[in-house]
């Protein structure tokens, strides 16, 4: 049975606005206000456990239940600081994790790993979800999901650039999966 996965990136946050970790803060006013202008949505639901992950699954009308594979890249202690920080701070450990998808210089999950994680929970939901989901999910689960589905080298991780509040349609069925790259869920003037 073919399944259909859209992921929704949260809508905007001061996280996402200042290139900075996830923190745990909630959506910012534009955020709030984009999600104002969008049509509500239905059916069975997941989410990132984020605070903007969580507040827009609920403004778009979502129950949407929290699953641990679905999660943001544990980033260790870099955690809810400025990537400018960072770099600042130690530019050859950026430099590693931004070249080297095995590399964890924080502490906490590579990029390898996540894609991995996300890849894993992705092709079970093919075996054991037939149908669709709506999954509110952290910008870097969706660029893990396209590397997993296109069966990219993990290095396309950083070509890919995920909008908030859009949409990345995957659908498929024994491994084999198609992409429909990210649609806005406002419309431009919206």
């Amino acid at each position: 049975m073919t399944v259909r996965v859209t992921l929704i990136s949260p809508a905007m946050s001061v996280a996402l606005r200042d290139a900075r970790f996830d923190d745990g803060l909630p959506l910012d006013p534009a955020g709030i206000a984009s999600l104002e202008r969008t049509e509500r949505m239905s059916g069975r639901a997941y989410v990132s456990d984020s605070a903007r992950c969580r507040a827009t699954a609920k403004g778009l009308g979502l129950d949407a239940e929290a699953l641990p594979a679905l999660a943001g890249c544990a980033m260790g202690r870099w955690r809810g600081l400025q990537l400018d920080e960072v770099a600042a701070a130690d530019q050859a450990a950026v430099t590693s994790w931004l070249t080297d998808p095995g590399s964890a210089p924080h502490g906490g999950e590579s990029l390898r790993d996540l894609r991995i994680r996300v890849g894993a929970w992705l092709d079970a939901s093919a075996d054991r979800d037939g149908g669709g989901l709506v999954c509110v999910v952290e910008p870097d689960v969706v660029r893990a999901a396209f590397v997993h589905a296109l069966a990219a080298p993990d290095n396309a991780f950083w070509r890919l650039d995920v909008r908030p509040l859009t949409a990345t349609g995957l659908s498929g069925r024994a491994g084999r999966w198609n992409v429909q790259a990210g649609r806005p869920l406002v419309a431009p003037g919206g």
